[in-house]
């Protein structure tokens, strides 16, 4: 497996921050990685860096999006745009290290990703 640093990515998860409301994330200890080789299914996946680490090495809190590149690469910009929204969201409010589930009793990321995208297209049109 292939790791190699996702300019790119990093672009688009700062126009889609300046677009929409989610000012809890701190876009400067976001890292973003592609990957080549790797056998998962998905299109990206968010990592987290627990607590225990951050102490251990004296470092405020961090994620790494990682995108798939056999799946992620394939997509439309939309779909991609979609894609990076729902990583976002697996980040909590306290910018803690930790990561959240996609479903809890009061929440499904699923819907709420559709929702942000909405949102993300209509400030776009009006920026254009």
């Amino acid at each position: 497996m292939d790791w190699t640093e996702a300019k790119d990515v990093k672009r688009d998860i700062a126009k889609v921050l300046k677009t929409i409301d989610l000012p809890y994330i701190k876009n400067a200890r976001i890292f973003c990685y592609r990957t080549t080789g790797s056998k998962v299914r998905a299109y990206a996946r968010t990592w987290a860096f627990p607590k225990i680490f951050q102490r251990a090495l004296d470092v405020t809190p961090a994620y790494v999006i990682e995108v798939l590149a056999k799946h992620y690469d394939k997509l439309s910009e939309d779909e991609k745009t979609k894609v990076l929204i729902h990583e976002l969201l697996h980040i909590p409010k306290n910018f803690s290290g930790a990561l959240l589930p996609h479903r809890t009793r009061s929440r499904n990321l699923h819907h709420e990703a559709n929702r942000l995208f909405k949102e993300y297209k209509k400030g776009v049109a009006s920026i254009k």
